[in-house]
């Protein structure tokens, strides 16, 4: 499972098998400047890499830099993020306890986690995101 911030399709709690049995991945990178070029390194020429990919559903910022901001979450934001849509609360909370804001992030997120978590799978999570948050 690869976090692609340009993937359609939203993580979802149907995703855990996948995620179980292949691992998941989070690029470790500014999250800035993939933006600006629009793609993963190597996906230019439109190649995909392998692996399903999801995007994280609409979550608010704690970390210093990007406080209170929508979807500009630190690399630990969206590690703990993913973790929790998927079930793994527990592991969620481990995973962003050191880090500042951290716990902050799971607090301010928290009634969005849950919707996210408790969601059937992709379709239910854009309707929580448009609920949540006007529109998706």
């Amino acid at each position: 499972m690869i976090l692609d911030p340009y993937a359609p399709t939203p993580l979802s709690t149907a995703d855990g098998e996948a995620a179980g049995d292949g691992g998941l991945l989070i690029v470790d990178c500014s999250w800035n400047r993939l933006s600006s070029r629009g793609t993963f390194p190597g996906d230019e020429a439109g190649r995909r890499r392998h692996g399903s990919h999801r995007r994280l559903p609409m979550l608010v910022a704690a970390n210093p830099q990007h406080y209170g901001r929508v979807a500009q979450l630190t690399t630990v934001e969206a590690f703990s993020a993913a973790l929790y849509v998927l079930g793994r609360v527990a592991e969620a909370e481990r995973v962003i306890e050191g880090f500042a804001g951290g716990p902050e992030f799971l607090t301010i997120n928290r009634e969005r986690l849950e919707r996210y978590r408790e969601a059937a799978g992709p379709t239910e999570v854009v309707e929580a995101e448009k609920a949540l948050f006007g529109s998706a």
